[in-house]
């Protein structure tokens, strides 16, 4: 439908004269006629009734008026959705109750009048070739995996180093420690069955294992963090990890513990990944901002792959 003629309709509705409505135009009366009848022609129904005393909306006209203003709107919305400044910026997050989402919302304060569309992909592979495409503004994600190369055009940086907690029940050999060293988890299972293959956390809990003499278990389907939570809290030999920041609610029988780990801390990296030549200027604000609040990683007292931004 020509949404130049549905606008000149609108116009002359809301003006209550066609003369008006070419004034308020910029274009001539005949133009707004002409414009009129060739919707009308379109629509195949007449939608001014014209009369000496001007043009007068018949029942026809007037059962469509609401959906012409409807499609006006809908046009403005459509030019804003990609007019540079109004996009909403979209940002990809492992999942929404992971202390990345937190550092979006810690943006959103900061910058409450930038509009966020948070997404959640899959994996490494998936969040890069959708930066790559221009489908999301930009990804939170550990970079890189093992022999993997940017590819052109697209940057990271390192963001926030997050530290892991051990995660027991109340029945574990480690249930009552303050803290505890990698080393003294040689042996044990650590039950994660979201570790899906080939994935970027996978990659890392993999070298995490190896470097520590650890098991980490997959296996099990992954029914999420309650069922997850309710198997920990019962066993006396399945712990798992979680992420310092991870917010999670358990019920008060379960008697959950987090144990902080020391010497070294096992640090999960998490790095912001764009396209350069991507001009949206919130994304620029969103990089400022996670960079400044970056300490840097130590040199001393932290363990992550060696293949980690």
């Amino acid at each position: 439908m020509d949404l130049i003629a549905v606008r000149t309709f609108v116009t002359a509705v809301d003006a209550g004269q066609f003369q008006e409505a070419a004034a308020n135009l910029s274009i001539t009366p005949q133009a707004v006629s002409k414009r009129i009848a060739v919707l009308e022609k379109d629509l195949g129904v007449q939608l001014f009734s014209r009369t000496a005393r001007g043009a007068r909306l018949t029942i026809d006209g007037q059962a469509f008026l609401p959906y012409a203003r409807a499609l006006l709107q809908a046009e403005e919305r459509a030019a804003a959705s990609v007019r540079p400044g109004r996009r909403a910026l979209r940002v990809d997050v492992i999942g929404r109750r992971l202390s990345l989402a937190g550092l979006l919302r810690d943006f959103h304060r900061a910058y409450p009048e930038t509009d966020l569309d948070v997404v959640t992909l899959f994996d490494c592979d998936t969040a890069i070739a959708a930066v790559r495409s221009g489908a999301i503004d930009a990804t939170f994600r550990a970079v890189t995996m093992p022999g993997r190369q940017l590819p052109d055009g697209i940057e990271a940086t390192p963001v926030f180093d997050e530290p892991l907690h051990l995660f027991t029940g109340p029945a574990h050999e480690f249930a009552a420690a303050r803290a505890i060293a990698p080393a003294q988890l040689a042996g044990c299972r650590i039950w994660m069955p979201g570790n899906m293959p080939g994935t970027e956390w996978a990659a890392y809990y993999d070298e995490l294992a190896a470097a520590f003499g650890l098991t980490i278990d997959p296996v099990g389907p992954d029914f999420g963090i309650e069922p997850l939570l309710d198997t920990i809290a019962g066993s006396s030999t399945l712990a798992t990890f979680v992420s310092e920041q991870t917010p999670l609610v358990w019920p008060a029988g379960h008697d959950l513990r987090r144990i902080p780990l020391h010497d070294p801390t096992p640090v999960y990296p998490h790095s912001l990944i764009w396209r350069t030549d991507n001009p949206h200027p919130a994304l620029t604000a969103l990089r400022n901002h996670l960079t400044s609040a970056y300490p840097g990683r130590p040199d001393s007292g932290i363990w992550t792959p060696k293949w980690a931004w």
